[in-house]
């Protein structure tokens, strides 16, 4: 997590044919912090750019603004404008990064850090129908289509659209831990967690009808993560065959109800670890892990920290 005594300078670089949904969530994302960060908007030569709508933006800053970034978020443009080479404006552009700034793409955005070099050996994502598209393009990159974002080093990739609202809440909890970010999701009234490693793309997004939906069996298994919760139990609440319960909850989530509750568990553990003072193996049992043991595993396989290490770092923000 990262401490400093000034706002964290978060720099967007709007390329000619933005999103401009995307283009906006930085903002809104980052500037309902309390003022833990600064966001500004650039281009490549300070004048406005055209949208992918019917609208132009006009912005206050040019490239030289890139030089004071801690952060750099490039937002999509059109899939057909994207390029296996920079032209030469955005190249020089994405130069003016500094090497510690940790970048930030959002859907084809990708394509832009990929073809700057900047995801050569890296894992990353981008939007899902773009991928084969992608790979010929940049067959340096270890590719992975199917997750909603990827966080390889100071780098950071997501898929389309609302993955960038999850990439960029991925920051503030990164930075500021969960009650933060929690607070912001609250306030800009989206999901507070949506783990990186979520499915992309959900076969069944919006259930036929309330009757089938596992919405009240999720909200539920909410409440009771301290108990031992298996498969049998979630369908035995939705009414549902243990068949029907698992392919509608993965049609509805993108991941198996198994998967679901670990990464749940894995939040709530992380909350108590940076807003508690309970011992570990105390913490397991209030989340649902058999022993400080699982704990630990689920957390490192997360998140790559061991829990007293986790707690260290917000404590001694605290």
């Amino acid at each position: 997590m990262r401490t400093r005594k000034r706002p964290e300078r978060v720099v967007v670089l709007a390329l000619d044919g933005v999103y401009p949904f995307e283009l906006g969530i930085p903002s809104r994302i980052f500037g309902t912090t309390d003022g833990r960060y600064e966001v500004v908007t650039c281009t490549v030569d300070g004048q406005p750019v055209r949208t992918n709508a019917d609208f132009s933006v006009t912005v206050e800053h040019g490239p030289e603004a890139l030089e004071t970034a801690d952060t750099v978020v490039v937002p999509p443009i059109s899939p057909t404008s994207v390029t296996a080479e920079l032209p030469a404006e955005v190249a020089a552009a994405l130069a003016r990064i500094p090497a510690e700034a940790r970048i930030v793409s959002i859907c084809t955005g990708a394509f832009v850090l990929a073809a700057a070099g900047l995801l050569d050996g890296r894992r990353a994502t981008t939007h899902w129908l773009l991928a084969d598209q992608f790979r010929s393009m940049f067959p340096h990159v270890e590719l992975d289509p199917d997750v909603l974002f990827v966080a390889d080093g100071r780098i950071l990739t997501s898929a389309g659209a609302s993955s960038g609202v999850d990439v960029c809440l991925h920051i503030v909890r990164e930075d500021h831990g969960s009650k933060l970010a929690n607070a912001v999701a609250r306030c800009c009234v989206v999901p507070p967690f949506r783990d990186g490693g979520q499915a992309q793309y959900i076969e069944q997004p919006v259930p036929e009808s309330a009757a089938t939906s596992t919405a009240a069996t999720r909200a539920w298994a909410l409440e009771r993560l301290g108990e031992p919760l298996s498969l049998a139990d979630l369908a035995g609440h939705a009414r549902m065959s243990l068949r029907t319960f698992a392919r509608r909850f993965n049609d509805e989530v993108g991941l198996s109800p198994g998967r679901w509750l670990i990464q749940q568990r894995v939040a709530r553990a992380r909350h108590l670890l940076e807003a508690s003072d309970l011992s570990v193996d105390q913490i397991a049992g209030e989340v649902g892990f058999a022993t400080g043991a699982s704990l630990r595993q689920h957390l490192h396989a997360a998140i790559g920290v061991s829990p007293q290490a986790y707690r260290r770092t917000f404590q001694a923000v605290r």
